[in-house]
């Protein structure tokens, strides 16, 4: 079963309420249909506050109902409720998880989730405080307990201006979850990497100088993160080590390994490496690190300060030279010049079987963008550009790429 198509011809329900993150729907639903999904959307009227019912029913191409009658017609939830595959609630404001945790009803969003017959998904959105509240705890354990899917928060800027946990997960986030979820209910055996495990190293690492400050780069860890998803939605077992980054997954079948430094990955890689099918070092190793490591803060003194660096053990390399049968071993190369050429030669010397080259030269690709521009070549020869894109599409066919390169 291909995970890339298994959203088309769903039949989504989404419902949008009154939260800041709504503006979110109309990226959620064009991705959708990209992916061919037919989409439905119901608002609740404080959600026509943030986006318009005009721009969902454009991008939707459906009618976007708010009340129950307009005064000429109903509209009908019963059948809302049960014409869709799945009912996804994004953004889930405090205000309406409260309302169907108690089963209440004062709009048509909360008529038709009533007489939901499908499966029921949540994505919350909310400032941190509201989040930690113990009653939208309660009410969200209560709707865990019915056996509705919370797609789990994010941490980051959030409406008030704060920084923390609240933020709705991103559009291509929730498209993954939805995947996942049908991949799952439509037999998790068929997943082209059912019963496979993957170790994904992501982000940066840190090499201390002394116990305040350290060299790293600026790595955020979204392109490996995006890797251990997308590999997760193909059935895989996925082993994230993740190096310094608030970011975290949001996928279940995802352990996460954090680690600071580029000998705690090597430690750490190496341990789960004899299990692994797969491996991909997306991480951004430091190359090297200081000699010694003073115990106290360096004063400041001389108006030079110089510090003797020894090279990092190379994870790559150690992993192409031990790599078992029927192991596939994947390397990234980010290069400012000669990318072609140095991606190549690290294909060939670390005995990899694909690697990914990007380089810094790009305009919206390399560290902390949300999109990326790569080049595949694999040990076969072949070489694929791809264009811009998300971050989350650039997963998507590296692990086509890895499911091809398995059945070759």
């Amino acid at each position: 079963m291909d995970a890339n198509n298994i959203l088309s011809g769903k039949k989504i329900l989404l419902g949008v309420t009154g939260s800041i993150a709504a503006y979110k729907a109309a990226t959620l639903i064009r991705l959708l249909v990209k992916e061919g999904a037919v989409v439905k959307v119901v608002m609740t009227p404080a959600a026509a506050g943030f986006i318009t019912p005009l721009t969902l029913a454009t991008l939707s191409k459906n009618e976007v109902p708010m009340n129950i009658s307009d005064h000429n017609s109903w509209n009908n939830h019963v059948m809302l409720g049960r014409w869709a595959d799945v009912m996804l609630v994004a953004p889930a404001s405090a205000n309406t998880i409260a309302k169907m945790a108690l089963g209440l009803c004062d709009n048509l969003l909360l008529a038709v989730y009533l007489s939901a017959t499908c499966p029921v998904l949540f994505a919350p959105a909310m400032d941190e405080d509201m989040w930690r509240h113990p009653a939208t705890r309660s009410n969200v354990d209560k709707l865990v307990a019915y056996g509705h899917l919370q797609i789990p928060i994010a941490s980051g800027e959030l409406a008030s201006g704060l920084f923390g946990e609240g933020r709705m997960a991103e559009p291509e986030e929730m498209v993954a979850f939805l995947q996942q979820h049908f991949l799952k209910k439509e037999g998790a055996g068929s997943l082209p990497l059912s019963g496979q495990t993957a170790i994904v190293t992501a982000g940066p690492t840190i090499e201390h100088i002394d116990p305040v400050r350290y060299i790293s780069n600026h790595s955020s860890g979204k392109m490996g993160i995006a890797i251990a998803e997308a590999l997760a939605a193909a059935g895989a077992n996925v082993q994230l080590v993740l190096g310094p980054t608030p970011l975290q997954t949001t996928h279940t079948g995802i352990t996460t390994w954090r680690i600071q430094t580029a000998q705690n990955m090597y430690d750490q890689v190496n341990a789960l490496y004899p299990q692994a099918n797969i491996v991909v070092a997306a991480a951004a190793v430091a190359d090297y690190r200081p000699a010694v490591i003073a115990d106290r803060k360096i004063k400041k003194g001389e108006a030079q300060l110089h510090i003797d660096l020894e090279k990092t053990p190379d994870i790559l390399r150690s992993l192409g030279d031990h790599k078992g049968a029927g192991q596939l071993l994947v390397g990234f190369s980010l290069e400012t010049n000669n990318e072609r050429e140095y991606a190549l030669k690290k294909l060939r010397e670390k005995h990899l079987d694909l690697i990914v080259m990007n380089s810094l030269a790009d305009a919206g690709a390399g560290f902390n963008y949300d999109t990326n521009k790569v080049t595949l070549f694999d040990k076969n020869g072949k070489e694929q550009s791809l264009p811009l894109k998300s971050k989350q599409e650039v997963a998507r066919d590296i692990v086509s790429a890895i499911i091809e390169l398995q059945h070759a």
